[in-house]
């Protein structure tokens, strides 16, 4: 043991939510296979392209929109997290076994 007391490290950390970004582009590709569904079967009938040759274009063609507004909305909730953010001061905790503090499962 040594007669010296060592003060705990201090530091400061910021917290936030941040969105994950998957989940929206996830949601970016229901979209547009929603709007693909809609357009394909409320429009007229094309004889020469059956509906779900027409739903299937459609999409393709919406998903990588789809996929973008869903990387915007994300990044927009991104932005307001970093706002809203919080500062705190954490301390190192001490693990040895022998310490005299509280125990964590008591």
């Amino acid at each position: 043991m040594t007669s010296e007391q060592h003060s705990p490290e201090r530091r400061e950390i910021t917290i936030r939510r941040a969105p994950r970004f998957v989940p929206f582009m996830a949601l970016g590709v229901v979209v547009a296979f929603v709007v693909a569904l809609v357009m394909a079967y409320t429009g007229p009938e094309n004889p020469q392209y059956t509906r779900e040759a027409v739903l299937g274009f459609f999409t393709v063609m919406l998903a990588l929109p789809g996929v973008a507004l869903g990387c915007v909305a994300a990044l927009i909730l991104d932005r307001i997290s970093v706002r809203r953010s919080e500062h705190a001061i954490v301390e190192a905790a001490d693990d040895d076994p022998g310490s005299t503090g509280p125990s964590p499962l008591a």
